[in-house]
């Protein structure tokens, strides 16, 4: 039997229609097999790699050699061939993706990025434009040193805070993509408005209802004390007043789009909110949602009592709620996120498998294990692995297009 060699060949040009054909033309003459291939386009210019196996006088040939180059340069592009013995055939599967999304991304902001990821040792195994809308997203995967993970997060974070882009560390395995549940808290995140100080502006306790929240901030108060002495200021308004309330609210921007991809990509969606059902549930009927959990105001003879109905939706019970989602679906743990931007999210983004911090206070950046400071939900498509050519792709099926213009910062 004849030995055999590997041969790495490798076209580069302008990608235009027949490349392939003329080269497998010349492949399948020399009868030659196929180890693996893998290509990529960018703005029209294509690299496209054919990792071959032959008998070395055939691979070593000129007349193998001479075919290919003409063959390739037939169609107006460039060839080179090289013996690969030594390479892998399959590349080991990356260890982890890099997110980096921005408004703009700077060649300032990537760069520091790539150095310090090549200080720590880590290698860059592919990088893919993920985004141009509503932010450019890059996505690197990368080969990460055992024990090195945490530095890299450190220092990845610390990139971010100065260069003004998110950047997102996750792991790469076939978890990424069996995510199966997802849960938004609804003020600040789902929606812009913060449901509490809507109601009080039409109780005229905006002043009261801003106090409290910020001894709650200070620490004064936990989430339960501070609900409780805020709702106490609606006592006396109409009931009909939740459900103009419910009108006004307006969603995040990406916030359609956001629900609509997850819809197509089965996932069970629910909002987890410390704010109030009779508000929240309209809404969640309008998304389709699947669960809803929040808190409910108490109405007698058509007016708020000023005090809630059953257990609080605080910290901790945003936490359960989510686990008890997932047990209604089945869904473990690990498979579902969790999406929120205040302290009271901090329980819920732990139990999740990939917790979300959207704009948030810097207690919850610091346990989440994303953050995203753009005001765009469908940011949060790309860290579940779906990019804007697929949502845009989908959504032309549907006739749902649209893009609005955005302004770098």
């Amino acid at each position: 039997m004849p030995h055999k060699v590997s041969a790495l060949i490798t076209v580069t040009g302008h990608d235009k229609p027949g490349v392939t054909s003329a080269l497998f033309g010349v492949l399948s003459g020399y009868k030659v097999e196929l180890l693996n291939v893998e290509q990529v386009v960018i703005r029209g210019r294509l690299t496209l790699g054919v990792l071959v196996s032959a008998p070395a006088e055939v691979a070593g040939g000129k007349a193998f050699h001479d075919d290919v180059e003409a063959a390739i340069h037939g169609v107006g592009l460039d060839v080179t061939i090289e013996r690969s013995d030594d390479l892998p055939i399959i590349r080991e599967p990356s260890t982890h993706t890099i997110m980096v999304l921005g408004l703009p991304i700077t060649a300032e902001a990537f760069g520091a990025v790539a150095r310090e990821v090549a200080a720590l040792g880590v290698n860059i195994d592919l990088i893919r434009g993920v985004s141009d809308y509503p932010v450019t997203g890059l996505e690197l995967r990368v080969s990460v040193p055992p024990g090195v993970g945490g530095q890299l997060q450190e220092v990845l974070t610390q990139v971010a805070a100065d260069a003004g882009v998110d950047v997102a560390l996750e792991d790469y395995s076939i978890a990424r993509r069996a995510k199966r549940l997802i849960v938004f808290d609804v003020d600040s995140t789902l929606i812009q408005q913060e449901v509490i100080e809507m109601l009080a502006a039409r109780a005229g306790a905006e002043e009261a209802v801003a106090a409290i929240t910020e001894a709650a901030m200070r620490g004064e108060l936990d989430f339960a004390e501070s609900l409780h002495q805020r709702v106490g200021t609606l006592a006396g308004l109409p009931a009909e007043v939740l459900d103009e309330v419910a009108e006004d609210v307006t969603l995040t921007p990406g916030a359609r789009t956001t629900l609509r991809t997850l819809r197509r990509l089965g996932y069970h969606v629910g909002v987890v909110s410390g704010g109030f059902r009779q508000v929240i549930e309209p809404l969640a009927h309008e998304l389709m949602l699947d669960f809803v959990a929040a808190n409910e105001l108490e109405v007698v003879d058509g007016k708020l009592t000023g005090r809630v109905v059953g257990a609080v939706v605080d910290r901790a019970g945003k936490a359960k709620a989510l686990r008890d989602f997932a047990h209604q679906v089945g869904v473990p743990m690990a498979q579902t996120v969790a999406v929120g931007d205040g302290a009271n999210d901090i329980d819920m983004l732990s139990a999740a498998g990939l917790g979300i911090a959207f704009n948030a206070k810097p207690a919850l950046r610091e346990v989440a294990d994303a953050s995203l400071s753009h005001p765009y939900l469908d940011t949060v498509l790309f860290l579940l692995g779906v990019t804007r050519g697929e949502i845009e792709a989908a959504d032309a099926l549907d006739g749902v297009v649209r893009r609005v213009d955005i302004e770098p910062d």
